[in-house]
């Protein structure tokens, strides 16, 4: 008798992920939209786009088709949300700005926090002032750019002194000068502060300095030609020397190479390049026919995304709070790129451009050779970050086995304080890893305990206290997070190191390596003592390279701290008094302070003077000048 066959196997359960997203299908629309994939916090582990929201989202049912990244995501899915939007290029839009924000696990995303510099030609003065400009466009003028560093946009206005003679003195300093200044002297300004030149005359060179940023150099420079025959003829030699340098400045400004085209007015270049599972892109800003500089990113990614993919995930984010310009070049076809150039087109309107966005690749000629030298940028730029990161891992290799950890720390947190006696007293927090130092993980901490001048131990310790207790009670953050340190240093000796291992152990912190160092004999670099438990105090070799790598960490902690109490203190100055006057606000406050320069100023302004200030009325300045002047009598 032969045996019974087995029973047929059940089938492998469901995953709940699979269960979660089946239940959203029963009411999602077919409509366009944009998708959130929440883990069992709540926190996005996905955001995505479709044009018929239901009959993308099925696919993620369909495990055996989806990659094992996906499948990863699916299993961590505890709940859906989705937003329906009119147009699939609306779905795009807010899609890029949700993972911006997010910034979810599983996305492609620009890590991109911050602002780009421009340049600002004000409109409401008699006198325009030309300067760099960032944050929101309060005043009232002409702006262009952006720009891709504060050099870049320094190196313009520079340009634009030589060539236009334009003030970038601030107003406070204008409607104070009795004299020209230096600028003047070396021919980079008109000196209209002292009326050295005509409003009329001064308003021809605005014009023209608009004329060119708006790329029409040429144009400028016909006219400047014709200014400079003018007044050779008429025997004025000085002045037609004067054009003639303008002239020459202005032909250095319109050099055109590979990295100053002239067949590109507005446009970015974008390539990106790829080693190793890793990607860099690489923007080229192009603004009226100037290059305003470069710029790399390195978004993170999963190590199966190729180029062309992460070129349009960074498309979309990178434009989300600025204006796209209407030729962007890149270096790979991207998926959906009719898609993603109309998406970028309501962008550009949004900001009152009101032209269409194109998107091309080209092939051949010179803006085939401005994206050849931006993709050369973008690997070189990729080939410096891993050789640095390939430095940095032997550097945490040696501070495992210096310390005698199990492994190289992923997170290492360094702690400083600054204080004068006590006042303004403000504790930072700097972090480094694998990557180098991770600025955007860095903390302030303003002390709010009454410290005794010189009691550096209780600034440590409030601030301890704080980052560590905070953590614990956090849900998520704690030992094994990624935002858990594996090492904390700090500035000091055995007393330091002690009074930190008695706020742990009140706390309960004990899978954290504690480092103190301290500065060695004279406060001589290269000789500090290294204090830990369970090893005697010791020093390392002076060329030792995690010496060296150690003092980095320890000065950036320094720098840090230095720079955050200044700010602080300077804060403080500022608003010691003006905010303790009734009925200040911040917008009166900036003006008074736009007007008199300072605080001082204000203190020392006449009642006259501070009615006759902008934005301030006679009973506003009637206040402050009683609060400076307790003493006086004040009309009512």
């Amino acid at each position: 008798m032969s045996d019974p066959s087995p029973p047929p196997e059940s089938p492998p359960p469901v995953p709940r992920g699979v269960i979660v997203i089946e239940t959203a299908l029963e009411t999602m629309p077919l409509a366009p939209g944009v998708y959130r994939m929440l883990d069992a916090k709540g926190d996005a582990l996905y955001v995505g786009k479709a044009r018929a929201l239901k009959k993308r989202v099925v696919s993620y049912t369909q495990l055996a088709r989806l990659p094992e990244r996906l499948r990863r995501m699916v299993s961590e899915t505890m709940s859906m949300e989705i937003v329906t939007t009119h147009t699939e290029a609306e779905a795009l839009l807010l899609e890029a700005n949700l993972i911006k924000r997010l910034k979810p696990r599983y996305n492609i995303v620009l890590r991109d926090d911050k602002s780009y510099p421009w340049l600002m030609l004000t409109e409401d003065h008699d006198y325009p002032q030309i300067a760099k400009h960032r944050g929101a466009r309060v005043r009232k003028g002409s702006y262009y750019g952006p720009f891709a560093s504060a050099w870049a946009v320094n190196q313009t206005v520079t340009a634009m002194q030589r060539v236009f003679l334009l003030r970038s003195c601030a107003d406070t300093v204008f409607n104070t000068r009795n004299r020209p200044c230096l600028l003047h002297q070396i021919r980079r300004c008109s000196a209209p502060c002292v009326e050295r030149i005509s409003k009329t005359d001064y308003a021809e060179l605005v014009d023209q300095a608009k004329t060119f940023l708006a790329g029409k150099g040429g144009a400028v420079q016909q006219e400047l030609a014709r200014e400079m025959e003018a007044a050779a003829e008429t025997l004025e030699f000085e002045r037609a020397a004067a054009i003639r340098d303008r002239i020459r400045a202005l032909t250095t400004v319109q050099g055109t190479d590979i990295i100053n085209p002239a067949s590109l007015t507005d446009a970015d270049v974008i390539a990106a390049w790829q080693i190793a599972g890793q990607s860099c892109v690489q923007v080229f800003f192009f603004r009226g026919g100037r290059n305003n500089g470069n710029r790399a990113f390195y978004p993170t990614h999963g190590k199966t995304d190729e180029a062309p993919e992460i070129l349009a995930a960074f498309l979309a984010q990178f434009y989300d709070d600025k204006p796209p310009p209407p030729l962007i070049l890149l270096n790979h076809p991207v998926p959906e790129q009719d898609l993603i150039a109309e998406a970028l087109t309501i962008k550009a309107n949004s900001f009152g451009s009101g032209k269409k966005v194109e998107i091309a690749l080209p092939q051949r000629g010179e803006k085939h050779a401005v994206v050849a030298h931006a993709e050369l940028n973008a690997r070189e730029a990729l080939e410096r970050k891993l050789a640095e990161t390939a430095g940095q891992a032997k550097l945490l290799d040696g501070v495992a086995d210096l310390f005698g950890l199990g492994a190289p720390p992923a997170r290492i947190e360094v702690y400083d304080n600054s204080h004068i006696m006590g006042a303004n007293a403000y504790g930072v927090m700097i972090v480094a890893g694998a990557e180098g130092f991770t600025k955007s993980a860095y903390r302030k901490f303003s002390i709010k305990s009454a410290i005794t001048p010189g009691d550096d131990f209780a600034m440590m310790r409030e601030m301890l206290e704080r980052r560590f207790a905070r953590a614990l009670k956090t849900e998520g953050e704690g030992p094994g997070t990624p935002s858990w340190p594996d090492i904390v240093l700090i500035d000091g000796g055995a007393g330091q190191l002690s009074a930190t291992r008695a706020v742990f152990d009140e706390l309960g912190v004990d899978d954290v390596k504690l480092i103190a160092i301290a500065k060695g004999p004279d406060r001589d670099a290269g000789r500090e003592w290294f204090h830990t438990d369970g090893m005697a105090p010791f020093q390392l070799p002076l060329r030792d390279p995690v010496l060296y790598f150690l003092q980095r960490l320890r000065d950036e902690a320094h720098r840090f701290a230095i720079t955050t109490h200044r700010a602080g203190r300077s804060k403080a100055l500022v608003t010691s008094e003006l905010d303790e006057i009734s009925g200040i606000g911040p917008a009166r406050k900036r003006a008074l302070l736009n007007h008199f320069g300072s605080a001082r100023g204000v203190k020392q302004a006449g009642l006259v003077d501070l009615e006759a200030a902008p934005g301030v009325s006679k009973e506003i300045a009637r206040k402050v000048y009683a609060y400076f002047h307790p003493g006086a009598h004040v009309d009512a």
